[in-house]
């Protein structure tokens, strides 16, 4: 079997996953800081278990913005993921809220001041990826298995799936030939369900949604289709298992098709580059494939703590570019400034618009009306093209 030929797996988790609600909460106390003032800041971080969810970090915003109220914020998230269980409820859960005032010296570090440009808030290197594996320019294996959640999701808030329960994973594996997919050789869900089903018909209910979400004829054979493979999955969430914020960062980007620089997204507000630096090359990745200059594209971006400008900017079209990568690298350094004020500048980041980025991936969505996704946008296409 040459290179081209392979079987490629990633994986999902759905908003109940217990990360993914330290993720959201996290994300919840980012917006509710961004409303209150565009220019906060925020490192936040978030861990729950049955009953008990805390909340820790720093900040610097207004003071409205109370420890009452991010306590109720995380209540209403927990209650709008679907938790409403014994081992972990959004109204009986005890949390705590001990986040606090943003370090002197790292705001030093970071701020502008004079003719110092703001820098960026910490040191640490940031990849962008995008692939024409799929329309969204998505490796397909982490947005097949992002959808099948996705779309579960969306029937148990409708009432159509009210028997499954908020946790939930997938995996899904695809064949390649000749380098593209054309095939699911195995699906997996796991799924938390009510305790008066059993598991051929948590197989049945969540069969529809795997067919709907992959493409015709995709479907593996029945052998490989694992639905709850353990068998009974009753007590999930937080109760099941600990969560905490930034342990799913592999989800929230491409599945392990392409690189990760190590930081986590969720709880940061966009002067962190580990966020808003990973949504510009994602950002400039997919301009570039929707471009056609490349069917890949990876993006690689490096930082120091306080200093604006990207110590290095490196580009790998893995043999598929039809333009030379140090043309581009330049092309894409005069098209967006990449130091953490040109990036939020340009994406309009400071905004709240992070909480709904908290599950499902940060990658592969549609930009929003508000602002939200806005790194998803094609809006480079015409400029590439004059440029090559």
């Amino acid at each position: 079997m040459s290179k081209r030929d392979y079987v490629f797996a990633s994986e999902s988790v759905a908003e109940g996953h217990p990360d993914k609600v330290c993720d959201r909460i996290s994300d919840e106390v980012v917006d509710a800081f961004l409303a209150a003032d565009p220019m906060s800041h925020c490192g936040v971080e978030t861990l729950c278990t049955t009953n008990r969810v805390v909340m820790a970090g720093e900040v610097r915003g207004p003071a409205s913005v109370t420890h009452d109220k991010l306590i109720e914020l995380a209540r209403q998230a927990i209650r709008k993921i679907g938790y409403e269980q014994d081992g972990f409820h959004w109204n009986r859960a005890h949390i705590e809220c001990i986040i606090h005032t943003q370090s002197a010296d790292i705001a030093q570090g970071v701020d502008a001041a004079g003719n110092k440009d703001e820098g960026a808030g910490d040191q640490g290197i940031m990849f962008g990826y995008a692939c024409s594996e799929t329309p969204e320019l998505m490796p397909a294996p982490i947005f097949y298995s992002h959808e099948i959640l996705h779309a579960i999701a969306n029937a148990r808030h409708a009432g159509k799936a009210h028997l499954l329960g908020p946790d939930a994973k997938s995996q899904v594996s695809l064949q390649y030939i000749d380098g593209k997919p054309v095939k699911a050789t195995s699906v997996v869900v796991s799924t938390q369900h009510d305790p008066s089903v059993g598991d051929k018909e948590v197989r049945e209910i969540v069969r529809p949604y795997v067919m709907s979400v992959l493409p015709k004829g995709w479907m593996c054979d029945e052998e490989h289709f694992y639905v709850n493979p353990t068998g009974r999955f009753v007590i999930g969430g937080p109760d099941g298992d600990c969560g905490l914020t930034g342990r799913k960062i592999i989800v929230d980007t491409y599945g392990g098709a392409a690189p990760h620089g190590g930081g986590a997204f969720s709880g940061k507000d966009p002067s962190k580059v580990d966020r808003s630096a990973a949504y510009a090359a994602r950002y400039l990745a997919k301009n570039v494939v929707a471009a056609g200059l490349a069917e890949r594209c990876l993006i690689q971006l490096s930082y120091a703590i306080g200093v604006a400008k990207p110590l290095s900017v490196y580009i790998d079209t893995s043999g598929t570019g039809k333009v030379d990568e140090d043309k581009l690298s330049r092309v894409l350094q005069d098209l967006l400034n990449l130091s953490p004020r040109g990036i939020r500048t340009h994406l309009q980041l400071n905004k709240p618009i992070y909480a709904r980025t908290s599950a499902y991936g940060h990658f592969g969505r549609k930009p929003e009306a508000d602002g939200g996704f806005s790194w998803e946008k094609t809006d480079l296409v015409d400029q590439l093209k004059r440029a090559f």
